[in-house]
């Protein structure tokens, strides 16, 4: 099978050594304990280029076509893995992490204050775009306040008015757990999408991870600015103690896609990603306590399907990014797998594209992705052998007026 290249919204490169660690802490307590800490050792070069290719590498071996990185707060080292994306051909965005506010941020790591943020952020940006090949787009510098807790006002402010010179795609976390969620609303007396707003930085190439507490009109205001959501199933079960709902989502007409959240997801593929997308719609409508009555405890319709997941990991992520990928269309990047159902899957020459696609979604795995194609180039994998017939299979029914909007990219 040929299947579209594969699109994670939200990856946290530099912590890949802490992946599958720690995940019992609330989040809070593990950001400033283990994962503040760990993206502190990246001012040393050395370590940034022994980890970066290592992780560049697997996110090609599971299909990841696109992948929208946060860095660390160090110039040098985010440009570093902005050069291993361009040197291996993945599709990137990164984004070097600005976060100055000394009560949630630690002494040794952050920014010594919000001019610094701005200017190490910008000079970030001039050197992505600098680098030998980053004319053809295929790596993108991303503004990235790690989010408003992190942040000093002044910071964010500066943060959006640089988007709005630059261009750039912005990136940030919004309204993930409880905790970051009633911080943003007693500190800035509103939700965290409104605040973000407020200082410019929700925009039509605005990137939010998780999104689990926004309201109504939270999910009004992003449609209305074309801003997208990365829907990060698995490392909402650790850390948000809620489920996203997609479908309220969808009903809004907001632009969404997934991502893998890693390290807070501790799966770096996503595949499997759509496969916890569906299995967390599935939870979220049959209620998970026993004690309550069926009636209670459910929440209809909140169930995707399996193509919705497909689409989500696919062109829903495309569109977020505003980016003519994910979809087999005239005009769009050739980013694609070649899929091998392989033998052991219970897959024959009886099933029909939809019903491989099913059990692409929930049996498949790296082990089944033979080669990798960004840009039209062979990055990951073996050639496929001469006269072997491939079935496309396209992430292209439109599933939601969102997705038909026009992709400008």
């Amino acid at each position: 099978m040929l299947i579209p290249g594969l699109v994670d919204l939200h990856v946290h490169a530099p912590q890949w050594p802490q992946l599958g660690l720690r995940l019992d802490l609330p989040l809070e307590q593990w950001l400033q304990r283990y994962t503040f800490p760990l993206e502190a050792r990246y001012a040393d070069l050395d370590f940034a280029a022994e980890v970066y290719p290592v992780v560049v590498d697997a996110l090609l071996a599971q299909g990841t076509t696109t992948a929208v990185y946060y860095a660390t707060i160090h110039v040098e080292a985010s440009v570093l893995l902005a050069q291993t994306c361009l040197a291996k051909g993945q599709r990137a965005l990164v984004g070097r992490v600005a976060m100055d506010h000394p009560a949630e941020c630690p002494e040794g790591y952050r920014d010594a204050s919000a001019e610094t943020g701005v200017a190490d952020t910008r000079r970030f940006i001039e050197a992505v775009r600098g680098l030998p090949g980053a004319e053809t787009g295929l790596v993108r510098p991303a503004i990235t306040p790690r989010f408003i807790p992190a942040c000093t006002d002044a910071l964010l402010e500066g943060l959006g008015r640089l988007a709005a010179e630059t261009g750039c795609h912005i990136q940030t976390h919004v309204s993930e757990s409880d905790w970051e969620h009633d911080h943003v609303l007693a500190r800035c007396g509103a939700s965290d999408a409104a605040s973000l707003d407020s200082f410019g930085l929700l925009t039509r190439r605005s990137v939010l991870a998780h999104g689990v507490f926004l309201s109504g009109s939270d999910l009004d205001l992003l449609a209305a600015r074309g801003a997208g959501v990365a829907h990060c199933p698995l490392s909402n079960v650790y850390f948000s103690d809620a489920v996203l709902p997609v479908r309220k989502v969808f009903d809004h007409e907001v632009n969404i896609g997934l991502g893998t959240d890693i390290s807070g997801g501790a799966n770096a593929s996503m595949l499997n990603s759509a496969r916890h997308a569906v299995i967390a719609s599935r939870v979220l409508e049959s209620g998970v306590d026993p004690d309550q009555p069926r009636a209670v405890r459910r929440r209809e319709g909140a169930r995707i399907t399996t193509a919705e997941a497909f689409w989500l990991a696919t062109a829903g992520g495309g569109i977020v990014l505003d980016t003519a990928i994910g979809l087999f269309k005239p005009g769009y990047a050739f980013d694609a797998l070649v899929i091998d159902p392989g033998r052991d899957r219970a897959v024959g020459s009886q099933d029909t594209p939809d019903e491989l696609l099913e059990k692409l979604i929930y049996l498949g795995g790296q082990a089944n992705i033979a080669s990798v194609w960004v840009a039209g180039r062979r990055v990951s994998g073996r050639p496929q052998a001469p006269n072997t017939p491939a079935m496309a299979v396209k992430s292209g029914k439109r599933l939601k007026r969102s997705s038909q909007r026009r992709i400008a990219g």
